[in-house]
């Protein structure tokens, strides 16, 4: 991959777990109904940067493709699940059982294995 393919998958990466997390801790708050827990998270800075991530995450992803072949893109950007994942676990003390690290490490390798071996 060149490096402009390489930098542009990174920010995609970034930007991806960057929405996640936004909208996880947005996600959290609470009420004591649900249409006033609603209205809090959308009027919360963080679910605004959230959003505002995945529109930038969207034409980082379309600059990427315009690069690199689909089939290589969609391989790669299922590091996206393993870092977020991860993400969660450190920031909201989320559960990684043994099922989901060995999902997480078989994503990995097939992630270096498709990104690794392209011209």
């Amino acid at each position: 991959m060149s490096t402009a393919a390489i930098l542009l998958w990174i920010i995609n990466v970034v930007l991806d777990t960057v929405g996640h997390i936004a909208f996880k801790t947005a996600a959290i708050s609470e009420h004591e109904t649900e249409w006033g827990r609603w209205k809090l998270m959308l009027s919360s800075p963080v679910m605004w940067i959230g959003l505002t991530s995945f529109v930038l995450e969207f034409v980082a992803w379309l600059a990427l493709l315009s690069l690199i072949p689909l089939s290589l893109a969609m391989l790669i950007g299922s590091i996206n699940v393993v870092v977020v994942m991860l993400a969660g676990k450190v920031l909201f003390g989320e559960r990684l059982d043994r099922m989901r690290v060995a999902g997480m490490t078989f994503i990995t390798l097939g992630v270096a294995l498709a990104g690794g071996f392209t011209p």
